[in-house]
């Protein structure tokens, strides 16, 4: 199935670096399945604030949590969120042409606050298992108590911001490369190790192989 492209809009088009943009829907896609936790911006009383936060993507939207008591997820007011990967640094002859090869999408919207129990309740589970496949069918649901302690904020996924760079310095080919220096990309990987349980676990309780087969797989 052929995805419809973002629209490119104000807010979202490419001023700098055009080349490493991208208008392709699959790449936003991509880049928020591939991570969890994003950087969500809004304005509270005249002032910006920018707070980390774990995500979910459910097909075209996007849902953040927090607690009730939380001033960044009042939800009814335009939020910038943004989720980057960093895959390597790109070291050139020069230090004017380093760069950073990576991923990234900036998400603008208004963020709804989600108060329907049946969504809310679909939405944390997405989250949930956006972040750890398998968890929330293993762990305990959320009692009444701790849901209405929580908020949960809904981001359409419909104008957003997608850049992309890979690939070695951009002075190869230029007058620098006549100085002998080294030059390249340090590709930068994370990986999931080994489950650490914790200290007042029964020794004989398992790990689950929802989490076991993690270890040693790539982050992103």
């Amino acid at each position: 199935m052929t995805l419809d492209p973002l629209p490119e809009t104000d807010l979202t088009r490419h001023r700098r670096l055009r080349d490493q943009g991208s208008l392709d829907r699959a790449d936003l896609e991509a880049i928020l399945d591939a991570g969890f936790v994003c950087h969500l911006g809004v304005v509270v009383e005249g002032r910006p604030l920018v707070v980390p936060t774990v995500y979910g993507r459910h097909e075209r939207q996007l849902y953040l949590h927090g607690s009730v008591a939380s001033r960044s997820l009042a939800g009814g007011a335009p939020v910038c969120v943004t989720v980057t990967h960093v895959d390597g640094l790109v070291l050139a002859r020069s230090v004017f042409e380093h760069g950073v090869n990576y991923r990234s999408a900036v998400i603008h919207g208004v963020a709804r606050k989600v108060t329907d129990p049946e969504e809310k309740l679909a939405g944390l589970r997405r989250l949930t298992e956006h972040a750890t496949p398998g968890q929330w069918s293993y762990a305990r649901a959320p009692s009444r108590k701790e849901l209405a302690a929580t908020t949960l904020l809904a981001l359409p996924l419909e104008e957003a911001s997608v850049k992309i760079r890979t690939g070695a310095p951009d002075d190869g080919d230029g007058p620098d490369a006549q100085l002998g220096l080294w030059a390249g990309v340090l590709p930068l990987t994370s990986a999931w190790g080994a489950p650490v349980p914790d200290p007042l676990l029964p020794q004989e309780t398992p790990v689950p192989p929802h989490i076991a087969r993690r270890e040693g797989t790539r982050h992103v």
